[in-house]
């Protein structure tokens, strides 16, 4: 965490309120490190499942990487939130981009193979487009839209051979939770980055506290080396600093080019599985990836009219 501090640093006022006055292209080298370190994340959850209950896995991964940000926050002296207003996007966030998104990811990793649920879960590129538009005007142009459905088709292709059911059905509801927590981001305006992201990751880990006793009863953990190494990774590493660095670039960045960096972590995910687990890729794989790698390339490559406007981009702030 040492290294997070002057990265957020510069960040001045916190999280952004709504529109972003000329938004900018994510930052290339801080967008892989993101989706190496959550591709990762499937293959931690698939371990540390061996060795706790799915909810309480989920639990003590948002709690601790919560308890670490808000420890962080008060040594550094960061300012809390104040009012109902802030208080309130903080639960909201809280349950949306926590509860309802780790535990539908966790049941999609224990009942899909791991990449096939890394896949489905990062279906965000598609699904930001529309509600990226209405509430901050972002209009995407039918060369991004086309490549970005071209770029899930190819996922598609890679995802098909590993099945379907209810861990597909939960893991597109954790890219669901997760898309709605990118927009509600750029609403917390204000609030500092790390004290947000801390509080909401705590306010989200405590429901899930709740639910895993409702669902599960009594925690049953076997505390092994596996699992310790597992759950820390998965808080400090997975959910803290990538959470913080997301965010920021949520604040700045262009949504659609900025979740269409999500495509690489299932083929990172997918190298990940093969290596970890030999999860066998089927004959479509090298298509369905070579099909991403060609759709991230249009995405996230500036077009000429985008080159030659300087002009800033006016945005909603509805």
């Amino acid at each position: 965490m040492t290294g997070l501090a002057p990265t957020v640093g510069r960040v001045t006022g916190g999280l952004a309120s709504g529109a972003v006055a000329q938004p900018r292209r994510p930052r290339p080298l801080r967008m892989l490190f993101i989706t190496v370190a959550l591709a990762a994340c499937f293959i931690a959850i698939r371990l540390g499942l061996r060795d706790a209950p799915l909810l309480w896995f989920a639990a003590l991964r948002a709690v601790v990487a919560g308890v670490v940000l808000v420890a962080l926050a008060g040594i550094q002296r960061r300012p809390m939130p104040s009012g109902g207003r802030a208080w309130g996007l903080i639960v909201v966030l809280g349950l949306v981009n926590v509860t309802v998104a780790f535990a539908a990811m966790f049941a999609g990793v224990a009942d899909l193979a791991t990449g096939t649920a890394a896949v489905l879960a990062n279906a965000q590129p598609l699904l930001i487009l529309l509600p990226a538009w209405w509430l901050y005007g972002e209009v995407v142009s039918l060369r991004t839209a086309g490549a970005l459905v071209v770029g899930f088709t190819g996922l598609v292709l890679v995802a098909v051979p590993g099945g379907g059911g209810s861990g597909a059905g939960l893991s597109v509801l954790s890219a669901v939770a997760i898309t709605a927590g990118t927009l509600l981001a750029r609403r917390l305006g204000g609030l500092d980055v790390i004290v947000a992201i801390g509080w909401h990751l705590i306010i989200g880990g405590a429901a899930l506290v709740i639910l895993a006793v409702a669902v599960e009863g009594l925690p049953v953990i076997a505390w092994t080396p596996r699992f310790v190494v597992s759950l820390g990774f998965l808080a400090i590493i997975g959910t803290a600093v990538t959470t913080v660095l997301w965010f920021i670039e949520a604040r700045r960045s262009r949504l659609d080019v900025l979740t269409a960096w999500t495509f690489l972590t299932p083929v990172f995910g997918i190298v990940l599985a093969a290596v970890v687990f030999g999860e066998q890729p089927a004959g479509w794989t090298a298509i369905g990836l070579l099909t991403v790698l060609v759709a991230m390339w249009v995405v996230v490559r500036p077009s000429r009219a985008r080159r030659s406007d300087s002009r800033p981009l006016v945005l909603s702030s509805r």
